[in-house]
């Protein structure tokens, strides 16, 4: 059945319908159609369009449609409807009888499209944002196992200078860093509902569009309805961000593919990646990742397509845009298949150290070192340069490396080398000078990696000892912060609003009750909102946490709490984290909890301290609760990470 057959005569074509209809593709989008016909049912009774009984029967139907969609979406696919919208309709007629062709009364179907198609970006953006924190932590566990393993840099494909194979693999984690922080960006900007345009102009209906946008789960309601039924901007936005991190992730495989050949030999895939050859049977081929670098070009070409599609329409609506879901479902199925695939070729990967410590060796990596060596003894870098081009003809010449030479041979070029020179020419000399922020030296590497790893800084150092080694792991622990803290909002942590209010303080008391938490009334939780943070599932704010600064650097965080039916979801610790990047973030220095579940914030990187060291403030602003045994209570503190 067509929605729109009253105006014609004669059936369409059987050609033209096949040509025509989008069911095949947008299937996908039927959970999203059948939520938006949900809320859509509550605005149009809000405004008297259905009674309190119809809204009942309609809501039932739609949930029974919902549950059967979820169980076999495979079922919608063996209808003749033209696309997602006729099919959801027909079967709430089937269902509801006349009631059903109620539903549509004041929506288009181009208002309802957009916002399927939000709502299914919306939903898949979540899942993409947990893939991409999955493949930089594989890459950081990688980094952490190969942190001190020499692997020779390049340019041009030539040996430069000598790096480590953890800075190797973090300089990918910033890439999908930056990978993440559009995807969020993104998410944000689409983040907006168009349900209530109708087909160009807004419904006739007088609809409360903010409410109906928050019902959805949307930030807010769009602003234009020419604008909000003609926007694929989220489309084009998405394929953009797609087509980037597949570029990343293609420059990933490349390096790969030459670190595993015959002729480099750095690495060998696992066997969970790899296949072997029908003729040669000595060979394992690393498949994956020319499979991974393939499939960028194919995500790319989405992204040009939808461009090409989008640059000449004029407004609003045209029939172009139904081309907007096949490019944008396949490159994001792709991405995210290519980022499970990476993790498990970063999981397996063996490193030959010792092959990649002599290529390091090779090629006068250590030439920079001399030249440097030479300025230290005040001769210009320009003339520091020319010389030791001329030190390495004669390496050349002579098949051997520079720290070969005899001092003698080295003072035929200048008389300001000594015979300190070899300690600057070793391998080590050579990391160990880039001590430079984001500097491939062991220090900053485990620097990097401290940032991710979200252990105690102090026991960091005690565990590792050496100075430039704590730096190292220094970095590594604010690299895991930073992770956690994006892993948290791929959980769906965010900053509190106004209209959490009520909710927050729901669950407060509800837990203060109990005595787990201090109770916190409404007006105190309306006056701290900016220091709330909620987590929220499905849309629903499921669970809240706080930060009250007390002073320049030191910080508490307060009230955390999650509804009791979403407890062992990750939530509370997916706050917590997001509080600790924002303390970060604000250049905080300490934060403490006062906490009967010592245990819980051990996990997340808090130590044990006296409550006697914090200061009276602190204390009396700490009420004992009536259930708990006040000496159960303990002082906890997190030392803020920073570069």
């Amino acid at each position: 059945m067509a929605l729109w057959g009253g105006r014609f005569k004669g059936e369409a074509s059987v050609q033209f319908k096949k040509f025509n209809d989008s069911l095949p593709v947008d299937y996908r989008m039927a959970v999203q159609d059948i939520v938006g016909s949900i809320a859509w049912a509550g605005a149009i009774h809000s405004v008297g369009v259905i009674n309190a009984d119809e809204h009942v029967r309609l809501v039932e139907a739609l949930n029974e449609l919902k549950v059967s969609v979820e169980a076999d979406p495979e079922q919608i696919l063996s209808s003749d409807a033209e696309d997602i919208h006729s099919w959801v309709e027909i079967k709430l007629i089937e269902a509801t009888g006349d009631l059903g062709k109620k539903l549509h009364t004041g929506r288009s179907r181009n208002d309802q499209v957009a916002t399927d198609l939000k709502l299914w970006c919306k939903e898949t953006g979540g899942e993409l944002l947990l893939a991409l924190v999955s493949l930089q932590q594989a890459l950081l566990e990688l980094a952490e196992r190969e942190k001190d393993t020499v692997l020779p840099g390049y340019t041009h494909l030539q040996r430069a200078q000598p790096v480590t194979f953890g800075h190797w693999c973090l300089a990918y984690v910033e890439m999908f860093n930056r990978d993440i922080g559009r995807l969020k960006d993104a998410i944000y900007r689409f983040d907006t509902s168009p349900l209530g345009s109708g087909a160009l102009a807004g419904t006739a209906y007088p609809i409360d569009r903010d409410l109906l946008a928050n019902n959805l789960g949307f930030r807010r309601a769009t602003l234009n309805s020419l604008d909000a039924v003609s926007d694929r901007d989220h489309v084009i936005e998405l394929l953009s961000t797609a087509s980037i991190s597949m570029m990343h992730m293609s420059r990933f495989a490349e390096d790969l593919i030459f670190y595993n050949s015959g002729e480099a030999g750095f690495v060998e895939m696992s066997d969970l990646v790899s296949s072997g050859s029908s003729l040669m049977p000595q060979k394992k081929n690393p498949d994956a990742c020319e499979l991974i670098r393939g499939k960028a070009g194919r995500v790319v070409g989405s992204l040009a397509g939808m461009l090409i599609t989008m640059k000449g329409l004029p407004l609003a609506y045209n029939k172009d845009m139904q081309e907007d879901k096949e490019g944008l479902f396949d490159a994001l199925d792709t991405w995210l298949e290519v980022m499970e695939m990476a993790v498990l070729v970063a999981d397996g990967l063996k490193v030959n150290r010792s092959r990649t410590l002599a290529a390091a060796q090779q090629g006068y990596s250590n030439a920079t070192e001399l030249a440097d060596y030479l300025v230290a003894k005040d001769i210009p870098f320009r003339e520091a340069h020319h010389i030791v081009g001329e030190a390495v003809l004669a390496a050349i010449d002579a098949g051997h490396a520079l720290e070969d030479f005899t001092l003698a041979q080295l003072q035929e070029f200048s008389d300001r080398i000594e015979n300190d020179v070899y300690q600057y020419l070793s391998i080590e000399s050579c990391l160990d000078k880039r001590e430079v922020l984001g500097g491939t030296s062991p220090g900053q590497v485990q620097k990097a990696l401290d940032t991710m790893s979200g252990e105690n800084a102090s026991l960091n150092a005690q565990v590792i000892g050496a100075p430039g080694k704590v730096q190292i792991q220094h970095a590594l622990k604010q690299v895991q912060q930073r992770l956690n803290a994006q892993l948290a909002a791929a959980l769906s942590v965010r900053r509190a609003r106004m209209s959490d209010v009520d909710k927050i303080a729901e669950i407060v008391a509800y837990w203060a009750e109990k005595g787990e938490i201090l109770p916190r009334s409404r007006d105190n939780i309306i006056h701290d909102i900016q220091n709330f943070v909620v987590a929220e599932i499905d849309g629903q704010v499921v669970g809240s946490a706080s930060l009250y600064i007390y002073q320049k650097g030191l910080a508490e965080i307060r009230s955390v709490v999650v509804d009791e039916a979403f407890h062992n979801q990750g939530q509370g610790q997916a706050m917590v984290q997001y509080l600790l990047q924002f303390a970060y973030e604000i250049e905080l220095q300490k934060i403490i909890v006062l906490t009967y579940a010592p245990e819980y914030f051990n996990k997340l990187g808090f130590a044990l301290i006296e409550k006697s060291s914090l200061a009276d403030n602190i204390i009396e602003d700490s009420e004992q609760s009536p259930h708990k045994n006040p000496d159960d209570e303990v002082a906890m503190e997190y030392l803020v990470q920073r570069a």
